[in-house]
């Protein structure tokens, strides 16, 4: 059985080879991480897995990858990239890796939230234009910090926060439980937190649940973090509580168009801390991520 790595970036091919061991199934590494969606039947050229990075797998582009049985997607949200239900239809299996980088995603919804904060970025931005912005920020400790969903992020994101002084309240769609966490009805956590962090599986239950509603719901002057999905949110309902003021400031890793366009609204916005989709971007999670890929291909070997 042959696999494919479709999309591979320099950093992620190092890992992949060094992480090769002996009596592993056969995997060819594409160094190309900007491949269109219509070169995949060329690269993996019958081969049954296809490693997945970021390039999107249209339903239409699998039926013509002669071969193709099992796609390892490196990472939780395969959805914004393909059907998963639509390729096991054509008797494809999506896999997904989990947890791999937790901690790393963590850090930065809890960089995006200080900074967000503490206005940094848009304090850099007019300092190097020339204008010496002293601007007030909020300061976190005794404030309290929301969590929508309750995943293994949103679990370090708690701890580090309660060690910074923070309150966290908590929203599961399913009962959760855990140390220092006080979970609650949405509309409670919206109604108190200081800070609103998004920590959600893009589904079908989830796609757009951040209404228009939603955000009036928020705190006014509420900080709103996003590292889960963009698709998850009302992107112009959004917009237009930042540029009420509804919203304090929003920190945001990840949009409904990506890349984000240059003349996208988002990026006039002052009051927006933007990061290019890199949350989860460490050597610690990118050694993670490809040790699950292989786990992967190998069980999938051994049947």
């Amino acid at each position: 059985m042959r696999g494919v790595f479709v999309d591979a970036n320099e950093a992620l091919a190092v890992i992949m080879e060094r992480l090769e061991k002996p009596g592993d199934p056969k995997v060819r590494i594409h160094r190309d991480p900007d491949i269109k969606p219509e070169q995949y039947p060329q690269i993996l050229d019958g081969a049954e897995i296809a490693i997945v990075d970021h390039t999107a797998l249209p339903t239409e582009v699998a039926k013509q990858c002669a071969g193709l049985k099992h796609v390892v997607f490196l990472g939780t949200g395969a959805r914004s990239y393909m059907n998963p239900e639509e390729l096991s239809q054509l008797g494809i299996s999506v896999h997904l890796i989990n947890g791999y980088g937790d901690t790393a995603v963590a850090e930065s919804a809890i960089a995006l939230m200080w900074s967000s904060a503490r206005v940094i970025a848009m304090m850099d931005r007019e300092m190097r234009a020339g204008n010496w912005l002293r601007e007030d920020g909020m300061q976190l400790t005794g404030k309290t910090l929301g969590l929508i969903g309750f995943g293994g992020i949103a679990a370090e994101v708690a701890r580090i926060a309660s060690g910074g002084g923070m309150k966290v309240v908590a929203w599961n769609r399913s009962p959760k439980a855990y140390p220092g966490v006080e979970f609650t009805d949405l509309d409670t956590l919206l109604a108190r937190s200081d800070v609103v962090s998004l920590h959600l599986l893009l589904n079908d239950e989830t796609r757009g649940m951040i209404t228009r509603e939603t955000i009036a719901k928020m705190k006014p002057g509420v900080v709103f973090i996003n590292t889960a999905r963009g698709a998850i949110v009302d992107e112009q309902a959004m917009i237009d509580a930042l540029t009420s003021g509804h919203i304090r400031h929003a920190g945001l890793d990840v949009f409904n168009i990506e890349p984000l366009p240059a003349d996208h609204p988002l990026t006039r916005i002052p009051n927006v801390t933007l990061s290019a989709h890199s949350a989860f971007r460490t050597p610690e999670a990118s050694e993670n991520l490809i040790e699950a890929a292989w786990v992967h291909c190998r069980g999938i070997v051994k049947g």
